[in-house]
């Protein structure tokens, strides 16, 4: 028998251990339960080493509430990767691209369910669902199949159509800046301020300045923040810090 192995994420512990509970009674199903979305990438993370890698994740959709969204806010600081429901759901995608995530939420809601799709999410799913049907979703996003409730279907595309309409219209604004201002925007979207912009790009301050002045002018906006959230929107990748760090000590080396 081919065993599902699902990690159930959640922060209300009573729910997490009656849930994995539930699912563990399923002759195919192992269970295991994460109360945070950093305890939930550990448990990822020493899977693989183990050789015994998470099939399925359940997320609570309101995981660490109140907590604000992940890394990379536009303020440039923030919490890890994973604060949040949706965040881990991206995290997840990037880290372990072949688990599947279903997001578990306590309400109806298309624009948080487009953006957990946008994020990776292969369901969104009702926690008062029964076991039955989040059983067949489980089994369902394993066939590659995407799950939402019919009810929220109408407002899901409606969400991802404006969100693409958005998306096509930031990307034609960004694409007038100049190669240098591109790489500006870069920096600012990294979280980075007018100081370690001059130093990374080895520009004076007065002209990164200038340069951040053009930036928004063409993108018709009137902060960073509103900046970074367009370029986001388009596709605008941050700069590689990492990266550069080790180029430079390479250079140094």
């Amino acid at each position: 028998m081919v065993r599902i192995r699902v990690l159930v994420v959640d922060d209300h512990r009573i729910f997490a251990e009656s849930l994995a509970a539930a699912l563990a009674a399923e002759p195919d199903v192992d269970v295991s339960a994460a109360g945070s979305g950093s305890a939930a990438l550990r448990c990822l993370e020493r899977a693989v080493a183990e050789g015994r890698r998470f099939d399925v994740l359940l997320v609570d959709a309101d995981l660490g509430a109140g907590a604000s969204v992940p890394a990379q806010r536009e303020s440039g600081s923030g919490p890890p990767p994973g604060a949040d429901g949706i965040a881990l759901v991206a995290a997840v995608r990037v880290s372990h691209p072949g688990v599947r995530t279903v997001v578990l939420a306590e309400r109806d809601d298309p624009r948080r369910a487009a953006h957990a799709l946008q994020a990776g999410a292969s369901g969104w799913v009702a926690k008062d669902c029964s076991l039955s049907r989040l059983l067949a979703v489980i089994r369902g996003v394993l066939r590659e199949e995407t799950h939402l409730p019919p009810a929220l279907l109408t407002g899901v595309l409606r969400e991802l159509t404006a969100a693409r309409k958005h998306r096509t219209d930031s990307e034609r604004l960004v694409e007038s800046l100049t190669p240098r201002e591109h790489e500006v925007l870069r920096c600012m979207v990294a979280g980075l301020g007018r100081k370690d912009v001059a130093a990374r790009l080895f520009l004076s301050p007065h002209t990164v300045r200038t340069h951040m002045q053009n930036v928004l002018g063409k993108l018709g906006v009137h902060s960073t923040l509103a900046a970074v959230a367009l370029a986001r929107r388009a596709g605008v990748r941050p700069a590689d810090l990492a990266g550069d760090v080790v180029e430079r000590s390479g250079q140094l080396a």
